[in-house]
């Protein structure tokens, strides 16, 4: 599985952003397809996750209320919109696939990685 993000940029604080997550290769209904994101100068931390097959989420503190993971299966396309953006939220964002639906918020145990997108939040 090859993954690929997109959709960075420059985003006014409270505005918003949609990130795309682009797979090739077979996902499988078991996958689960997660976002990190790693701040200058700190830890990849994990934003959220998707089960391919059943589409159930699960988001960090920081994340939820302002993010949704979704997924379009005939694009093979994950997406990550996040609404009302803080300067806290600038980071490079990645996402990453592992082939197990067990509950996982560990970035090391996700297996395929793509490479990352950047934005900035202005304040």
């Amino acid at each position: 599985v090859q993954l690929q993000a997109f959709g960075g940029g420059l985003v006014q604080a409270g505005g918003s952003l949609r990130l795309s997550c682009a797979a090739s290769g077979r996902i499988f209904s078991h996958y689960t397809i997660g976002w990190f994101r790693q701040p200058p100068g700190s830890e990849r931390e994990f934003v959220g996750y998707i089960i391919w097959g059943s589409g159930h989420t699960y988001y960090s503190d920081s994340a939820k209320g302002r993010f949704t993971i979704s997924r379009d299966n005939a694009k093979n396309t994950v997406y990550l919109q996040m609404n009302s953006l803080k300067p806290e939220d600038t980071a490079i964002y990645y996402c990453a696939a592992r082939s197990n639906s067990v509950h996982m918020t560990v970035r090391e145990r996700y297996n395929y990685w793509g490479q990352g997108t950047y934005f900035t939040v202005s304040s």
